[in-house]
């Protein structure tokens, strides 16, 4: 019987869990929570740098197409989490649903690829990457999902991505009205203080 590499993979990083108290920590932290470093800094950039409010709906889209894509295909595809067969050690307890692709690691790719399009947003898209792979990577460890859940969240994030980069000119024309929209409404609400 040829060995299945996804599942083999999984035992290598998973088979590391519950091994060591403050590493098993440090991944329960990376797989559930550097997402909110993704919203924080987009509330940033939106709020405090607003030359690249642009920039944050770009990525707001790249997030939200990315999750309507995955949810497209657990309509027709259904890959049980490793807990559900069962395999692996279960660092963090999750509703028995479809692990194929991530949500959590497509919505962290996508956001840190689209600012990667940016120029002079790349340094912190660079960064942002390196935390979705991380947090990609602790999902597994923590017995989450398999390693190609991970890959197929990114898979997912580039194609969201091309998709955007394809319509660029047709949002730049929204964005701008959604833009001035919120700074209209900001200022009439400054003006009745």
């Amino acid at each position: 019987m040829i060995p299945d590499p996804n599942l083999t993979l999984f035992h290598i990083i998973n088979g590391l869990a519950g091994r060591n108290y403050l590493l098993d920590n440090a991944m329960i932290f990376a797989a559930q929570d550097i997402i909110y470093f993704f919203c924080v800094y987009l509330v940033y950039l939106w709020f405090a740098k607003s030359k690249y409010r642009q920039e944050v709906l770009f990525a707001g889209y790249g997030a939200l197409l990315g999750l309507v894509i995955n949810f497209i295909i657990t309509l027709f595809y259904f890959h049980p989490r490793p807990f559900m067969i069962p395999t692996g050690i279960l660092l963090i307890a999750h509703a028995p649903e479809t692990s194929f692709p991530s949500d959590h690691t497509t919505l962290m790719f996508a956001i840190s690829l689209m600012f990667l399009t940016f120029k002079e947003l790349r340094g912190p898209g660079a960064i942002l990457f390196v935390l979705s792979f991380i947090s990609g990577l602790a999902r597994v460890y923590a017995g989450l999902h398999f390693p190609m859940d991970i890959a197929g969240s990114l898979f997912v994030a580039v194609f969201s991505m091309g998709l955007l980069l394809t319509l660029k000119q047709y949002l730049i024309p929204v964005n701008g009205i959604l833009i001035v929209y919120y700074e209209n409404t900001v200022n009439k609400l400054h003006k009745w203080q």
